[in-house]
């Protein structure tokens, strides 16, 4: 069954996950999969190597973006209560990373970084295992090991608030591929690699929710997907 039929079988799932609408009839009850990921003006999130020091902050100790950028990202951040991040964030020390700064309240990224520290992740890997340290510990995360589609839709299907996925570029082609991508936040750097690691790989048609321009040099776009 392809990625995208499996994500439509969902919707004949059993009657206990559906609640009564306004207008009286049943419908499916699902949390929201958000993406939030920094992206060249020409579609890629690193360059081949995955290299990042071309975005204007690559997540280092020196926040450069302004302030209202700042809120912008900290106030999606903390709309999520759970966090989906690929095997190979896992090992590179993203728990770890934002663990360290969350120690610090006196770092500009301390709100966004505790709540990344303090609520529920889930890394998607089907060669890792739990027995296998990774940078930060297995703390508050969970793994996901099964079919990516399958996955997710057992985590919409749960009661909570949205879930926000950062990536990597295979984990988040994957899961727009497979339309289950609610909305995404394009943070727009004005640079143009020429080539890199793309999220795109399939027309994917969108509706646009709002465009803001930060005096940092970045463009956002909000995107809702559009049902095909």
């Amino acid at each position: 069954m392809s990625q995208i039929a499996s994500a439509m079988s969902y919707l004949h799932r059993p009657r206990s996950l559906y609640v009564a609408s306004f207008d009286g009839r049943k419908r499916l009850a699902m949390r929201k999969l958000v993406l939030e990921v920094q992206i060249s003006i020409d579609g890629y999130i690193a360059e081949t190597d995955g290299k990042t020091d071309w975005m204007i902050w690559n997540w280092g100790p020196e926040w450069k973006w302004d302030q209202a950028l700042r809120t912008y990202h900290t106030d999606l951040t903390k709309s999520a209560d759970c966090f989906l991040i690929s095997r190979q964030m896992a090992e590179e020390g993203f728990i770890a990373h934002w663990a360290h700064v969350s120690q610090n309240p006196d770092d500009p990224r301390y709100s966004f970084a505790k709540h990344i520290s303090d609520t529920p992740r889930v890394v998607f890997s089907k060669t890792l295992k739990k027995s296998k340290p990774i940078p930060g510990g297995w703390q508050n995360t969970d793994l996901a090991s099964g079919d990516v589609v399958e996955e997710v839709l057992k985590l919409k299907g749960q009661k909570g608030k949205n879930m926000l996925v950062y990536g990597g570029a295979t984990l988040v082609s994957s899961l727009i591929n497979a339309q289950l991508v609610d909305e995404l936040h394009l943070i727009i750097n004005p640079v143009a690699l020429g080539k890199g690691l793309p999220i795109f790989n399939d027309r994917q048609h969108m509706n646009l929710v709002t465009a803001k321009s930060f005096d940092s040099g970045i463009v956002v776009l909000h995107y809702e997907r559009k049902p095909n």
